[in-house]
């Protein structure tokens, strides 16, 4: 009876720091304050040029936050548009968040005279996301991940983020790095099943709930991680469309509200993924992690969400 009364104090507590967390989370931009947002930003954001393996190259934006000690890695990854101001502004408010967020630019290299996607416009960047090769983006992500964990202000763990077309190679991502700490899917699609058995890091999906394109894969995924045993959070947002992230002041306020909602889940999602020992916090306020406690909270699914809380 005690240890029931602790387990249900414990998840309300989660509950409310997470409550918490989420009024205090500041969201990216829409994508017309993207440049402005870049531009005022107190942080240091910087291109680089990483190596890639086999005489390959890829560019990427890099932002750090603003701390004390080092700071776990976050790869994000752009939508099939390319590399666009949203997507580092975007990678800018991670780094707000804490998190050193590199930004690769998928194709560095690929637009005429060797350049990337500041080069070309959103209907040519399409037609040349379609052209890559999944081992390609794979060698870069991996070099990516191997030199942003270098750097001296960085930890050794790092998550990947994607968007759209960046959240299917998220998810991919994930069956193909062992190392990976975490794998953030923004209405991405999801990999084979066949595929799934590989994945070692916990899985955080968020999707507009009038996204049936990508939506029809998520079931399958889901009941084929659950049959492995292996950790897949899905929230899916009622009314809200694809790229709501990018379009907050789309479909009459529901993509605003779905990403008040999945900005900070994700947020939590991966401090907890990416630190050495997890935590549940109140301002001015530590709790010790309990590991040999757990505790699953679910929403009404016909409300249009569904949240696993664990810890």
């Amino acid at each position: 009876m005690q240890r029931n009364w602790v387990r249900a104090a414990l998840a309300a507590l989660f509950v409310l720091s997470a409550f918490v967390a989420s009024a205090q989370v500041a969201l990216p931009p829409v994508e017309a304050d993207a440049k402005a947002r870049l531009a005022a930003s107190p942080r240091h954001g910087e291109w680089v040029s990483v190596e890639a393996g086999g005489g390959d190259r890829v560019d990427a934006f890099i932002v750090y936050p603003e701390r004390r000690d080092k700071a776990p890695v976050v790869i994000v990854v752009h939508e099939i548009f390319g590399l666009t101001d949203w997507v580092r502004a975007v990678a800018d408010q991670l780094a707000a968040e804490g998190f050193i967020a590199v930004a690769p630019d998928f194709l560095s290299g690929k637009a005429p005279d060797g350049k990337g996607s500041s080069a070309v416009s959103a209907d040519v960047a399409r037609q040349l996301i379609g052209g890559l090769k999944q081992a390609e983006i794979v060698s870069r992500l991996d070099a990516v991940a191997s030199w942003a964990t270098k750097l001296p202000a960085a930890t050794q763990q790092y998550a990947v983020v994607g968007y759209c077309w960046g959240g299917g190679v998220s998810f991919q991502y994930a069956t193909e790095q062992p190392a990976l700490a975490a794998s953030v899917v923004y209405y991405g699609v999801s990999p084979a099943a066949a595929s799934l058995a590989k994945i070692r890091a916990p899985v955080l999906g968020l999707y507009g709930g009038d996204d049936a394109r990508v939506n029809a894969t998520v079931g399958p995924a889901q009941e084929e991680m659950k049959k492995l045993g292996k950790r897949y959070e899905v929230e899916t947002y009622e009314k809200a469309g694809h790229a709501f992230l990018r379009q907050q002041d789309g479909r009459e306020g529901a993509n605003l509200r779905a990403t008040q909602k999945a900005w900070p889940r994700m947020v939590e999602f991966l401090r907890q993924a990416l630190s050495s020992q997890s935590t549940l916090s109140l301002p001015g306020q530590a709790v010790a992690a309990l590991p040999d406690l757990s505790c699953v909270c679910e929403e009404d699914p016909t409300a249009g969400a569904v949240v696993s809380l664990h810890f």
